[in-house]
């Protein structure tokens, strides 16, 4: 596999976190406001396409997936609700064997920046290595999907973990892909808690946890070439089990080998949260 990877890698700049004496925080609009110390760093990426059929979300963190969903208008709220999250409550109840999933409510759009769309909070790729929690925020973020949940002490005091699922809304090629970094290849310490603050027009800001890493040459990245609107790519966030594969940093990239020209990249992006519960 060593030889497929080096021929299908492409090297790019990906922005790390730099030394920093606080906090890190940053803004899901107002990118002038961020306080952030990133650092530069040239990596390569390897096409997963080849080697995708021997990725698992549950071994490696990560899993490209067909999935068409029925959806026809990715800015079509009810059919988001009505179509969409239905599809990823059943994704991830496949790809995990978990009890209950819950979906996070609403989707994040987000596109290229030559089709940024002003309307839509949150809608420029993230350009810095990330995972969307803290383990605090993570752990608060379950408890709140099962407020009502009349299991939900059982279900939280068993295993729980965190995903993403995200998928193109524009043709192939896209000109800033997202890249994974496999989850065995990043340790904790490279982990730095941060405070990611969203900021919509006219309403209040909404704060709470989020992670930003530094730079390992231990790091393992990954992106698939050309996705296809009916394909999703989930990766693990977080799990409540310290010994099992926690999850997988992502950052946007500007890939060198897209033809000038290409479409702007739109993409879909949800979150969901799957419990295991203990036993009775």
């Amino acid at each position: 596999m060593e030889s497929v990877i080096d021929r299908e890698a492409v090297v790019a700049p990906m922005n790390y976190l730099g030394p920093m004496d606080d906090m890190p925080y940053f803004y899901a609009q107002r990118h002038d406001l961020d306080h952030l110390n990133l650092e530069q760093h040239r990596v390569a990426i390897s096409n997963a396409r080849p080697y995708a059929r021997h990725l698992s979300v549950c071994r490696d963190g990560f899993q490209l997936v067909d999935h068409p969903t029925g959806v026809d208008d990715w800015f079509d709220d009810a059919q988001i609700a009505e179509r969409y999250v239905p599809a990823v409550r059943a994704l991830i109840a496949r790809l995990t064997g978990a009890e209950l999933v819950c979906v996070t409510p609403g989707v994040v759009r987000r596109f290229g920046e030559r089709g940024t769309r002003a309307e839509f909070v949150n809608s420029q790729p993230a350009r810095f290595v990330h995972v969307d929690y803290s383990r605090a925020s993570f752990n608060q973020f379950a408890a709140q999907h099962l407020r009502d949940h009349p299991d939900r002490d059982r279900l939280l005091g068993g295993r729980y973990a965190a995903y993403n699922i995200w998928r193109v809304i524009t043709p192939p090629p896209q000109d800033v892909p997202l890249a994974v970094c496999a989850a065995a290849s990043v340790a904790e310490a490279d982990r730095v808690t941060a405070e990611a603050r969203v900021d919509p027009v006219g309403q209040p800001e909404f704060r709470f946890g989020s992670s930003i890493f530094r730079h390992s040459d231990h790091h393992r990245w990954h992106y698939f070439r050309d996705m296809q609107p009916d394909e999703a790519l989930v990766f693990k966030a977080f799990d409540s089990d310290p010994q099992a594969l926690q999850g997988c940093p992502h950052v946007a990239f500007d890939d060198p080998t897209c033809p000038s020209g290409a479409c702007p990249r739109g993409s879909v992006e949800i979150r969901a949260f799957a419990y295991w519960g203990s036993p009775e």
